[in-house]
């Protein structure tokens, strides 16, 4: 069979299984919709969590930035992953024993305050938002290649399967949704590279093959670097981002992974705390599968596609080439007329543009592996983009309708009513998503980055404060919040986008602009401390915190009987 007709029947089973699963799982209170009724296993919310956490950046953006920037793309690796250990030792088990469904929630109660509440939920919407931009441009993508059909009308079909098991399920349709998505993308993730690491070294262990000899008996790293320096890239193994800029994103990034609000709220999911650590704990092992596997499937890349185009004849060039040309995501201008391909780093003769986002998906290809394992690809980066889109979605869903509708604007809501308001604003959030789809804001890791940075300069700090420093008011809290994501907001427009530097043709000479070097992925670390910093100075100032409160984060940060918590 063709890669086409391979791809529309393992994506033509997912869907209907992904469906079935919402059909017998859907939700029918307002606690099943929000936090999965909380009775999951430790074991389902570890593989959901992981499914949820591993999104379209992950599986098919990560690996395709590390093999374009080598040795920089760790930051990616360390911070992502990093981040979870943070969240599994620092919040997880706290938020748990709170109890509360979200984090506005948790903030809302936390800092006494309704305009607490709506600050953290304008945070978390910026958040999902910023994020979910990146999963549904990583759906296009997939689509507009392997389905054949207009990017559009493939964003069009995602939204519809994601509207129908996130509204009709809410979390609990979710949960069960993203343990077989779990299943798919990381079967997905790595098939093609156990394959593609036999063909290049003879180890069926990617991560081994990334460090051994190719059948040429060079190391295949080294041989990475004497291509890469050729072409007049930089070498592979060496970075040329600075010390300061690479702390700074892998910080953001951890700090923001324990700021996401649709990451946290799956710890809401479970019986006791004890099964949120549990939860924690083997999310990460089932997230390392694939992180620890990226960077090798990163070099295999960047070796077949430079041994397979560079000073190619074009007319030469195999179906793949073709195929991703038509997507507009590869395209080749022969601006010296020989009919070879300039694949070189000087942007004034280099021939060759292609997307960062396709390196997973067209890695396969390049390495004429059989069309099922293609196909496969294409159906696993479909399931990590929709359930990361998913578990987004319902967070704005949850924000909107639990948050504000329920515990600002209107508290004697019926939970029928609220259940509605909340199906709603999923079907809302979802048409504003597709929006983010058709026209894409960059690539997904990229996009992905910045969510990150604006978790952690806003969301981060009170949810940290709320939980070790009893005596944190609701004054400094919000001032922080607002302070701090309305500055990365101003860095980023500013910097990432051009807003202020005359559009975003202006983007790439703003580099040498950064305050103190920080690349806009990673000024949220600045903007976090920051964040710190305001809401110290202003808690100073102001009233102090109400006794029943500081009693309520005593009782959230020990066990019953074992003595006071210290300030």
């Amino acid at each position: 069979m063709s890669v086409q007709l391979w791809t529309y029947l393992m994506v033509g089973i997912t869907f209907t299984l992904y469906i079935g699963i919402a059909i017998l799982s859907r939700a029918g209170s307002t606690k099943e919709f929000y936090v999965a009724g909380g009775g999951v296993s430790p074991l389902a919310n570890g593989m959901a969590t992981a499914a949820d956490w591993m999104s379209a950046a992950s599986f098919i953006s990560m690996a395709g930035l590390i093999s374009f920037i080598g040795f920089d793309g760790s930051v990616y690796l360390m911070g992502w992953t990093g981040g979870y250990v943070l969240l599994a030792l620092l919040l997880a088990p706290y938020l748990r024993k709170f109890g509360k469904f979200t984090v506005p929630d948790f903030i809302g109660e936390r800092y006494y305050s309704k305009t607490a509440r709506i600050v953290a939920v304008l945070c978390a919407l910026l958040v999902s938002f910023t994020y979910v931009a990146g999963q549904m441009r990583g759906v296009g993508v997939v689509f507009s290649r392997f389905l054949e059909v207009d990017i559009n009308t493939g964003v069009i079909i995602g939204m519809i399967i994601v509207l129908f098991y996130a509204v009709l399920g809410g979390m609990k349709g979710i949960t069960y949704t993203q343990v077989a998505q779990y299943c798919v993308l990381i079967f997905a993730f790595m098939v093609p590279a156990i394959f593609i690491s036999i063909q290049m070294t003879g180890s069926p262990i990617p991560q081994l093959g990334m460090g051994a000899k190719g059948a040429d008996g060079v190391y295949l790293l080294e041989k990475l670097n004497g291509l890469s320096t050729e072409l007049g890239f930089a070498e592979y193994t060496k970075g040329t981002k600075s010390t300061l800029d690479v702390f700074a994103i892998t910080a953001a990034l951890m700090v923001g992974t324990a700021g996401l609000p649709h990451v946290i709220v799956r710890f809401f999911t479970v019986k006791r705390v004890r099964d949120a650590r549990k939860s924690a704990g083997l999310a990460l092992l089932f997230i390392a599968i694939l992180y620890t596997t990226a960077p090798a499937v990163a070099v295999f890349a960047r070796i077949n596609l430079i041994n397979t185009v560079s000073n190619q004849p074009y007319a030469n060039m195999p179906a793949w080439f073709s195929n991703w040309e038509k997507t507009d995501l590869l395209t080749f201008e022969d601006k010296n007329g020989d009919g070879l391909i300039q694949y070189v780093a000087p942007p004034e003769i280099n021939e060759l543009t292609v997307d960062r986002d396709i390196m997973v998906l067209a890695n396969p290809e390049i390495a004429n592996l059989p069309a099922w394992v293609i196909a496969l690809v294409a159906a696993g980066s479909l399931a990590a983009a929709l359930s990361t889109a998913a578990g987004l979605l319902l967070v704005i869903s949850a924000s909107v309708s639990h948050d504000l509708i329920k515990n600002v604007f209107n508290p004697n809501i019926s939970e029928k009513q609220e259940l509605i308001a909340a199906r709603l604003s999923a079907v809302g959030a979802v048409v504003v998503a597709g929006y983010f789809g058709i026209n894409p804001p960059g690539f997904v890791a990229a996009v992905v980055a910045l969510a990150f940075g604006l978790a952690a300069a806003s969301i981060f700090p009170a949810i940290i404060m709320g939980i070790f420093n009893k005596k944190m008011n609701k004054e400094g809290a919000i001032t922080g919040m607002v302070v701090g994501i309305s500055l990365m907001l101003f860095y980023m427009l500013k910097f990432k986008f051009g807003v202020f530097d005359g559009g975003k043709a202006a983007v790439a000479g703003l580099k040498t602009q950064w305050w103190f070097g920080i690349s806009p992925e990673g000024f949220g670390s600045m903007a976090m401390l920051i964040n710190f910093v305001v809401s110290f100075i202003v808690n100073r100032f102001t009233a102090p915190v109400p006794e029943v409160v500081q009693e309520i984060v005593e009782n959230i940060r020990i066990p019953s009987g074992a003595g006071k918590a210290s300030h």
